[in-house]
């Protein structure tokens, strides 16, 4: 197939991705259908169909997609040169998800992948990776902690891993349903618990 084509479905395929995202955004997973989905892209069912076979294989894909400028934007600051404290990393991190919780923002599809996660067996394949690669790069952050110095030279580099990445699940579903959490309230907390290299350890 010429280049050019490949390119051309590339394309298209994006453009599908971006409408359902819009409006998985605004009304849900559940609410949306196919139809607002051509209505969105501006495509015909047909076009549609060629890529995705349903509104679940589009959720698949942005369920996948929504966590890579996350997890590029991690790994750049867990490589940096020093190693960021863990509360200047979650606070970081923290401010990549506000900016993209917006009412039209990717980062909003991720509770509700969550929740499709739980009852579909395809959705929770992608979900599972997507969280997979996440935590594959607290390991490496933890490993690096462990190096500096900051935790015990025996700590469970698992234990601790999970148990880091837990705070910012927690943060994005404050943030969206309560409202009343920042990243600098969260990097305040974070710093309490884990002075590690912190300025006031």
């Amino acid at each position: 197939m010429p280049r050019v084509s490949e390119e051309h479905l590339e394309r298209r395929r994006q453009q599908i991705l971006e409408a359902a995202r819009l409006c998985f955004a605004r009304k849900g997973f559940h609410e949306t259908s196919m139809q607002d989905v051509f209505a969105e892209s501006g495509l015909s069912a047909g076009a549609v169909y060629r890529y995705f076979k349903s509104k679940n294989d589009i959720i698949a894909v942005l369920a996948t997609q929504t966590t890579l400028p996350l997890r590029a934007q991690m790994t750049e600051l867990i490589r940096a040169d020093p190693l960021p404290t863990p509360d200047v990393l979650v606070a970081a991190l923290a401010k990549h998800m506000v900016a993209h919780s917006g009412p039209d923002g990717p980062l909003r599809l991720a509770p509700q992948a969550w929740a499709l996660a739980l009852v579909d067996p395809d959705a929770a394949q992608y979900v599972k990776e997507a969280i997979l690669g996440l935590r594959g790069r607290w390991y490496e952050y933890t490993e690096r902690m462990r190096d500096a110095g900051w935790i015990p030279a025996d700590a469970d580099i698992h234990a601790v891993a999970t148990a880091i990445m837990g705070v910012l699940p927690g943060f994005i579903l404050q943030h969206l349903i309560i409202g009343d959490i920042d990243p600098e309230t969260l990097a305040r907390g974070i710093r309490t618990l884990l002075p590690y290299g912190s300025p006031d350890a």
